[in-house]
């Protein structure tokens, strides 16, 4: 989290001035979260220089409270924050200087945007906050008071993050609790990649306490150490050690976890310890003999497959429903007296009347569903692998998922005894199916290699 602030002060010796404006912006790295903009009366003469560049003048602030009064505002609106300014040195030590007054230290990291863009928007013809406002397009009303000068740092604060390829902006927020300090964070993070895997996070007493995947292995477990939340800060008190297992497949990784998450039982992965799917499609019939399908909260039957929301199997069974002219009565997805909405349209042939055969209507239902499920199949997908000239292949046999493996990229699977040799086999969890489903789904271009 970042205060992005200006100042406004009186002019005058050095260390002997007085503030007339404060802004603060509290900015979470996407958007602006709190703020706070007072005038501040200084106690003191304002300096005619500064008058005239800011349009501030004594008899503006003479009823602006004082800074003991708005002190513990700023405290609070910067609480946690790294103070971000144009010319930080300044703003900083200005803010100081009257904390100091009062008798109070007030100690924070900072970031100057002015050295940021000389580092990462290099050879510009000034630095100053106006004209590299203007050469980036970054619009700046109030020029010279606080809150306008804040406001426009937030924007070019904001594309500086997203120059920032290396994140090292991000990387200097890093909390100082037990467990994850700059020194070992730094440690933690120089070795991972930015490829897709999996990554496991230990105590000091080497137990797993978090098991996650992620298609940029680098950047997520930089989100677990770097942010704010509940669960963020207990990982970074309690992790001393981050290792990794490159897939290349998201599909492997998807699968991998869930298997290790089964295995070890982190205990900040309570969600996955149990099941990541709660909805499933079900098949039945009718007392006119139609075959109906259904999304239901998965209990004890074994579903056709399975989603992670009811929204999610309520869209892909319209998507079945239209492509296959099934009835949305039928299909559940609506409710009538009499035919359903695709009859009216010609999409559907009228079984919600038994106008429509129920065998020519089932025959549909039928070849969806053989498309979909994997009873007694057996065949291998092929994904990305770790390299460009590797391949990942995932093997379900027999209708259950057996295990992963990788082929170099020419190689070419003639039969299934050649793969099983090559798969680490798998302990066949039932969410493994349901992942492998719904991964087919929403991944059209994945090969597919049948075996008999």
């Amino acid at each position: 989290m970042y205060a992005v602030l200006d100042i406004e002060t009186t002019g005058g010796k050095y260390n002997e001035e007085g503030i007339t404006e404060i802004a603060i912006y509290k900015f979470d790295g996407n958007e602006v979260v709190d703020q706070f903009i007072s005038l501040i009366n200084p106690e003191k003469e304002i300096q005619p220089f500064v008058v005239k560049l800011t349009g501030i003048n004594n008899k503006m602030l003479k009823n602006a409270p004082k800074f003991f009064e708005v002190a513990k505002r700023i405290i609070e609106i910067t609480e946690d924050c790294i103070l971000v300014a144009h010319n930080a040195e300044f703003d900083y030590r200005i803010l100081r200087l009257e904390f100091d007054r009062l008798g109070f230290d007030y100690q924070k990291k900072t970031i100057c945007t002015v050295q940021l863009s000389q580092e990462l928007i290099p050879d510009q013809e000034s630095y100053s906050l106006g004209k590299l406002t203007k050469s980036l397009g970054i619009p700046i009303s109030n020029r010279h008071r606080a809150s306008g000068d804040a406001f426009a740092t937030v924007k070019l604060f904001k594309k500086l993050l997203d120059k920032d390829i290396e994140k090292k902006i991000v990387s200097s927020f890093i909390h100082t609790e037990k467990g994850v300090n700059e020194y070992n964070f730094n440690q933690l993070m120089e070795h991972l990649p930015v490829t897709t895997g999996i990554y496991y996070m230990y105590n000091e007493s080497g137990q797993i306490i978090y098991i996650g995947k992620s298609k940029n292995i680098k950047r997520r477990v930089r989100q677990h150490l770097t942010n704010t939340n509940s669960k963020s800060k207990k990982l970074q008190r309690q992790t001393t050690t981050v290792l990794y297992e490159e897939t290349g497949s998201e599909l492997v990784a998807l699968l991998k976890e869930n298997e290790e998450i089964k295995k070890h039982k982190p205990k900040f992965n309570r969600a996955l310890k149990q099941t990541q799917f709660s909805y499933g499609l079900y098949i039945t019939s009718d007392s006119n003999n139609y075959k109906n399908l259904s999304i239901l909260k998965i209990k004890d039957a074994i579903p056709v497959t399975a989603f992670k929301s009811f929204k999610s199997g309520k869209h892909y069974l319209n998507k079945v429903a239209n492509k296959y002219n099934l009835c949305l009565k039928l299909c559940h997805l609506e409710q009538s007296q009499t035919h359903c909405f695709n009859f009216q349209i010609d999409e559907c042939y009228g079984a919600c009347n038994q106008i429509e055969p129920n065998e020519v209507y089932n025959e549909r239902v039928d070849r969806f569903i053989e498309k979909l499920s994997f009873k007694n199949k057996t065949f291998g997908l092929i994904d990305y692998g770790r390299t460009h000239d590797e391949r990942s292949v995932i093997l379900v046999k027999n209708g259950h998922y057996a295990g992963y493996g990788y082929i170099d990229l020419n190689y070419q699977i003639s039969n299934i005894e050649i793969l099983e040799n090559i798969i680490t086999p798998a302990q066949n969890f039932h969410e493994a199916n349901h992942i492998i489903q719904s991964f087919i789904r929403t991944n059209k271009k994945i090969k597919l290699i049948t075996f008999k």
